[in-house]
């Protein structure tokens, strides 16, 4: 009898099936990304199409491109623009990294009340600063002189406020590189006996290098892309951003403007993009071995950082001040006595109290909106197990707003929700659209907060409730959102006060009845109402104080009680 040889045939790999909470969280993420796809990318490649269009529409290929830059008056935009923002981005990365310095490297007093101080700047529009300066050193200001004969109307004034308003932001991430610091290196560093000026650099400085570069071309971006403080003092100083105000404002030139927009998004896209690669080359500065500098006291340098760090506080203040003292001077310069007169704000064009409750209401949808949205997409890109190309495109678009300019994806809302046909259009000229497009500005570093908190929790959790059958749902809200609870706090309050003092997102997508205070500041101050201007200006700086007070007050207790594991 032949014995047959059967050979046995391939084992087929086995399939692992999908969980119901995995295809959940998968509809889930590809839902969000669709809305991020629908409130950032859309609007970008409408505005990208209406600048090859004709005004009727007809694809007209680069000539709109080729007519602006035969527009000697409007590529000069360009260079003032790089200008400004060079200039300031120095001024304002050199004051923050003194001041950070300041606080967190020397044994100077005051240091907590300096930090508080720097943060002043986050609770005011940008026109604010703008209107502080006209009255300080305007052609009635009482400090005119100090400019020895120069207009605080166009560069001067620009960089002025740009330095402002950009400061703490500058601050933030400077203080956190400087935070950071090996103790060893300076001890090797004195038994070297290096001095004070050698270790500073050799040390100090390239140990910052990554947070000083981050900085630079974060504050780059934010100025070359505000639109505030140059609309209010820029005088007839053009910059890329108050050109798209003017082309499609003014001119009803809405392809001119198109092509501004994109001129504008490519140094902010390039910052950005210069900036993340900088990040990736980033290598640990701690080790687990690494012993927390601690400053030892120095009375020269204490006493100079003072000095200097005392100076910037003053100067914070004093731009503050002098906004509050313009809103109530019955009549600047020439009745100085104190009145509410300029707070009567149905008296003016522009805007009045219903502009401000529109902006509370607006603000606070955001925030709940914004925060839910933004937390659950980032924990379904960071607990979602597989669907890599869904988790990556999701990623994307949530740090695609990052580098995209609050004028030029608004500009985008108005081709894409107002384009005939698009049933969407029914948002047009409502508080939805305005809450949509806010959110979608201030996306990416909400984005970001919420995947850092994440980050934190090991992904263990996951996997025992998944191996228990316990839902995803119930371990996120009652493990996840309990531990990321201080970051969901934070992403709430950072919503509403961005969105509460936002000028450059929504400044072409409001209606009558849902005119924005900070909209109405800037038409206050284009009718000639500079004071009520002022006024509107310093009831949101106020209202954002009150909402930051109130909110460190009533969440105390809540955080005490949700985060008591931590102190086990």
């Amino acid at each position: 009898m032949t014995a047959v040889a059967v050979e046995a045939a391939p084992a087929r790999p086995v399939r692992q099936r999908m969980s119901r909470d995995d295809v959940i969280m998968r509809v889930v993420l590809t839902l969000l990304a669709a809305w991020l796809l629908l409130t950032v990318l859309l609007p970008l490649w409408s505005l990208l199409a209406k600048s090859f269009e004709s005004p009727d529409g007809r694809f007209v290929g680069l000539a709109n491109f080729v007519q602006y830059f035969a527009n000697p008056q409007l590529t000069q935009s360009i260079l003032n623009s790089v200008w400004i923002a060079f200039v300031s981005t120095l001024l304002c990365v050199f004051l923050a990294f003194l001041y950070a310095y300041g606080v967190t490297r020397t044994c100077m007093p005051w240091r907590g009340a300096f930090k508080i101080v720097a943060q002043i700047p986050l609770l005011a529009p940008s026109l604010l600063p703008a209107i502080s300066l006209v009255y300080l050193f305007g052609n009635q200001g009482f400090a005119k002189d100090i400019l020895f004969g120069h207009s605080i109307y166009g560069p001067i004034g620009i960089v002025m406020g740009e330095v402002f308003w950009a400061f703490p932001h500058a601050l933030i991430i400077v203080t956190t590189a400087l935070a950071t610091a090996d103790a060893r290196l300076y001890e090797a560093a004195d038994a070297l006996k290096a001095g004070a000026w050698r270790t500073f650099w050799t040390v100090t400085v390239p140990g910052a290098r990554y947070g000083l570069i981050s900085a630079t071309f974060v504050v780059f971006t934010l100025i070359i892309t505000d639109f505030g403080v140059p609309k209010v003092i820029g005088g007839q100083y053009d910059v890329l951003a108050t050109d798209i105000y003017k082309q499609v404002i003014g001119q009803q030139n809405f392809q001119m403007g198109a092509v501004v927009g994109l001129i504008l998004l490519l140094p902010a896209v390039l910052a950005f993009v210069i900036d993340q690669v900088l990040q990736r080359r980033q290598s640990a500065l701690l080790s687990a071995r690494a012993v927390p500098y601690q400053p030892k006291p120095n009375r020269a340098i204490d006493t100079a950082l003072f000095a200097a760090c005392g100076l910037i506080a003053v100067a914070i203040l004093v731009i503050i001040g002098v906004a509050f003292f313009a809103s109530i001077a019955t009549l600047w310069p020439y009745n100085l006595t104190p009145s509410l007169k300029n707070y009567n704000f149905d008296d003016v064009d522009g805007g009045g109290w219903e502009s401000f409750f529109n902006s509370l209401q607006m603000a606070a949808l955001a925030a709940v909106f914004g925060t839910a949205v933004v937390f659950l997409g980032a924990y379904l890109v960071e607990k979602t197990r597989g669907y890599r190309p869904g988790r990556a495109i999701y990623q994307f678009l949530a740090l695609l707003p990052l580098a995209v300019p609050g004028l030029v994806l608004g500009l985008g809302y108005i081709f894409f929700f107002n384009a005939p046909g698009n049933p969407l259009n029914l948002v047009y000229g409502t508080m939805v659209i305005l809450v949509m497009c806010t959110v979608a500005h201030f996306y990416s570093v909400a984005h970001l907060t919420a995947v850092t908190a994440l980050k934190q929790i090991d992904q263990e959790f996951e996997t025992v409730s998944a191996s228990l059958r316990v839902p995803f749902y119930r371990t996120f809200f009652r493990v996840t959102l309990p531990v990321c609870l201080p970051a969901v706090l934070d992403i709430a309050m950072y919503l509403f006060v961005n969105a509460l003092t936002t000028v450059s997102a929504v400044v072409f997508l409001y209606a009558p009845q849902t005119t924005l205070a900070s909209i109405a500041v800037l038409n206050m101050d284009d009718a000639g109402d500079v004071a009520p201007a002022a006024a509107m200006a310093m009831t949101l700086f106020f209202t954002a104080v009150v909402v930051r007070v109130l909110y460190t007050a009533a969440t105390r207790r809540l955080l005490a009680r949700s985060q008591a594991w931590r102190l086990r």
